[in-house]
């Protein structure tokens, strides 16, 4: 083995057969499809790179030591092996054959895992353990094979992937986003351009986003309040046909490279957010990721995501910190004149107080000896080890056997997907007895009991874990929602999120502290309220305020309640549920007061982990309406912290 600089001592090969092992250890494996690698090709490489690049790469399959010493030396943090230029062409050809069997609808999406990673290289030289950049090689022969106009990549690495920044930094037809440990240019590649400020060049303005983190410590809650305030109204705007995501895991707890505390299950919630874009075509390349304890749970996270799991519950607490908070509305004040969705959004440039003091302790470092440094890193390594053994056997939980119930009390089952499981009603006298001990002030009329015979016997199936989620019907929505919601909480449910969509009649909950009502109806007389979210607020309304209040409120369950008269497409319907099926281990009620049939096969669709339908052509919100969520957002940002990233600061 050649390794001739301790930089390099991180990028092993244990680093993708932990990977594996791991996934094979939760059954993984074998629930996939094995796409076969193959080598890239030199046209294929040659899309991204020079041919003095790959005429260099070559050359050193047969150099002795002496000579890939001198020829790793013009190079930043890279190193030859003389079989580095075939492991590379390697990673390059799988990442194709993935893309391929995304595009061909052989699989709805997949991961590669591929080194050497490939985010840093560049059109003319190798760069921080990359020496073909996959992920632009993938975007490019996309484009060109399958004549597609929009790409997304998603960059989560720690470090910033200049490389495909650069080869994309003019080109409106891939949106790259970035984030990564900047600390003020301090941290590795410590480039100017790693900044929220560089946003693109010529017709590539505005499709470059550098978000940079500017200390460590960065958490769950900072990363999904990035994906909220700026890449998912960003991307829905974009509206891509594929999406690529560089996924380096070396931005999760316990890397020696990152020093984020970020843990598995967020890349279980990022990964379910990027599967509801380019109707679910998706695929996710390895970067970095140097623990590998870290790295492998993270993996398998991801991969138990695209197989349509239930997303394990988020930990941690659910504040951004105000470092965060700074990164994430400078990008956006950088963007404001690129984006339709920024147009009225209250968005100006903070100067990161929060970070810049720290620059000066840094001026004056403790000295220490590198052997002290090692020992404490392996302390931390291990430590790390421990806490994740505990940690995934807190969040990683059975798979409940049956995904999506409902009962046929209308005899229209047979119009909904497939994969629907019938479960048998509650019988009546049950029924009346539950009624009579537990509801008898919300039922009022006998017939309603046969609709809450239906609902709560999928209900009863959610609670008790049998089923993942369910769907049902009733004449009268308001009195089944209020009834499920004192059953959840009498069977122990702490905290549960009712959100309501259309005009009904709200029954007041007198479980205090353990519901949270959401309702997007056409009257304003509700404390929590969101007008009109059809088209042109939809995004705005359920990214920029129901999602970061979710999240802050962690519920165990989650009831959606689709009434008459609503402002709210079917498309937004669908979306609504798919995105929020990241909450509550993916515990999803829907009780639907319809006769459209169309909305219970959307909405069964969705819960059945179906693709999100496509949303049509994006429009704007118009200021009006940004300006009401505005208002929310500043009302309620004290106790739903995750609100706190846009509009004004109160931390």
């Amino acid at each position: 083995l050649l390794i001739f600089s301790p930089v390099c001592d991180i990028e092993v090969p244990e680093r993708l057969s932990s990977s594996y092992d791991q996934l094979k250890h939760y059954h993984l494996v074998e629930r996939c499809v094995h796409v076969p690698a193959r080598e890239a090709t030199k046209e294929e490489i040659l899309l991204v790179h020079s041919s003095e690049h790959l005429e260099v790469a070559k050359s050193t399959q047969t150099m002795n030591e002496e000579e890939l010493k001198k020829v790793s030396g013009n190079y930043d943090a890279f190193f030859f092996h003389p079989n580095t230029y075939r492991c590379a062409r390697l990673a390059v050809g799988a990442t194709l054959e993935l893309v391929d069997a995304v595009m061909s609808g052989k699989v709805r999406n997949g991961m590669a895992l591929v080194r050497p990673p490939g985010h840093h290289s560049q059109r003319n030289a190798a760069n921080g353990f990359c020496l073909f950049n996959n992920v632009a090689i993938a975007a490019e022969y996309a484009k060109l094979k399958y004549g597609l106009q929009r790409i997304l990549i998603v960059d989560w690495d720690v470090h910033h992937g200049q490389g495909t920044q650069y080869i994309f930094e003019e080109d409106p037809s891939v949106l790259y986003f970035s984030w990564h440990r900047y600390e003020h240019q301090e941290f590795w590649p410590s480039l100017k351009e790693s900044d929220y400020d560089a946003v693109g060049l010529g017709k590539g303005k505005g499709f470059n986003i550098n978000l940079p983190w500017n200390k460590v410590g960065m958490g769950n809650s900072d990363y999904l309040a990035a994906f909220f305030h700026v890449l998912l109204p960003m991307a829905f705007e974009f509206d891509p046909e594929l999406v690529i995501v560089s996924s380096g895991y070396d931005s999760g707890i316990g890397d020696p490279e990152g020093q984020m505390n970020a843990t598995p299950e967020v890349f279980a919630h990022l990964t379910h957010f990027v599967m509801q874009l380019a109707n679910g075509k998706l695929c996710v390349i390895l970067e970095g990721g140097y623990h590998l304890k870290s790295l492998s749970e993270s993996v398998c996270m991801t991969v138990k995501t695209l197989l349509g799991d239930p997303v394990p519950q988020i930990t941690g607490e659910m504040a951004p910190c105000l470092s965060a908070v700074e990164s994430i509305q400078n990008v956006r004040a950088a963007h404001k004149s690129y984006w339709k969705w920024l147009m009225y959004e209250d968005t100006s440039f903070l100067q990161n107080l929060s970070t810049k003091s720290h620059l000066l302790k840094k001026a004056n470092p403790n000295p220490s000896t590198e052997h002290e440094s090692k020992i404490t890193n392996n302390d931390e390594t291990v430590k790390v080890e421990r806490f994740l053994e505990l940690h995934m056997k807190n969040i990683v939980f059975p798979v409940p056997p049956i995904k999506t119930a409902t009962t046929d009390s209308r005899g229209s089952v047979h119009l909904l997907p497939v994969p629907v499981h019938f479960v048998k009603e509650m019988d009546k006298t049950e029924i009346k007895a539950l009624v009579s001990g537990f509801y008898a002030d919300i039922v009022k009329e006998d017939k309603n009991l046969l609709s809450l015979g239906s609902m709560l016997a999928i209900l009863d199936k959610i609670l008790k874990k049998e089923v993942c989620n369910g769907i049902a019907e009733s004449p009268t929505c308001s009195v089944s929602v209020a009834v499920a919601l004192r059953h959840s909480v009498r069977f122990g449910f702490q905290r549960v999120l009712c959100i309501f969509v259309g005009d009904m009649e709200i029954i007041p909950n007198t479980e205090d502290g353990k519901i949270l009502m959401i309702h997007i109806c056409e009257k304003e007389h509700f404390s929590l309220l969101l007008k009109d979210a059809e088209g042109n607020d939809f995004f705005p309304a359920v990214l920029g305020f129901i999602l970061p209040v979710a999240y802050s409120y962690q519920p165990n369950l989650t009831v959606i309640a689709v009434g008459p008269n609503r402002s709210l497409g079917i498309s937004g319907i669908s979306l609504l549920f798919s995105l929020l099926q990241g909450l509550a281990e993916s515990r999803i009620f829907a009780v639907i007061e319809d006769t459209e049939i169309n909305v219970m096969q959307s909405v069964a669709k969705a819960l059945v982990g179906d693709s999100a339908p496509h949303f049509g052509v994006y429009v704007p919100p118009t200021q009006e309406k940004v300006n009401k969520i505005k208002i929310l957002r500043d009302q309620f940002q004290q106790e739903w912290k995750m609100l706190q990233c846009s509009g004004k600061l109160s931390i």
